[in-house]
């Protein structure tokens, strides 16, 4: 099982790729150019990994709290891939991952309290 996980809601926007035995992961800064190129970005890091959106069981997108523009921007590629390739979405928040340590999120997801296509977003002040 590939999971994709999108995090944009720090001071980095994060892809990550967690196999069963592996993980990736590829950093930008959190820009508003960034965000304009958001999804050549991400299938440029999967390309150098040598994979493509068929290859991904699953999605996870940081849905806050954060930035406005961070947070919607991951959360509408994050959801335009997944009705595409009709892949499950599940959103997840900043008390779910520490320290960009996505074992706690994963293991919420493994019990099944993530709930699937459920986004929420939560925007800073």
């Amino acid at each position: 099982m590939n999971n994709l996980i999108i995090d944009a809601a720090n001071e980095k926007i994060l892809f990550i790729i967690i196999t069963n035995n592996k993980s990736y992961t590829k950093a930008h800064t959190n820009s508003r150019e960034n965000f304009d190129k958001l999804v050549i970005l991400l299938f440029d890091f999967l390309r150098e990994k040598n994979m493509q959106i068929k290859d991904i069981s699953n999605i996870f997108v940081h849905q806050g709290p954060g930035k406005f523009s961070s947070i919607r921007s991951s959360i509408a590629v994050a959801k335009g891939i997944s009705v595409a390739n009709s892949l499950d979405l599940y959103g997840f928040n900043g008390d779910q991952v520490e320290g960009h340590n996505y074992s706690k999120m994963l293991l919420l997801f493994k019990k099944g309290e993530l709930k699937k296509n459920l986004i929420k977003p939560h925007y800073l002040s």
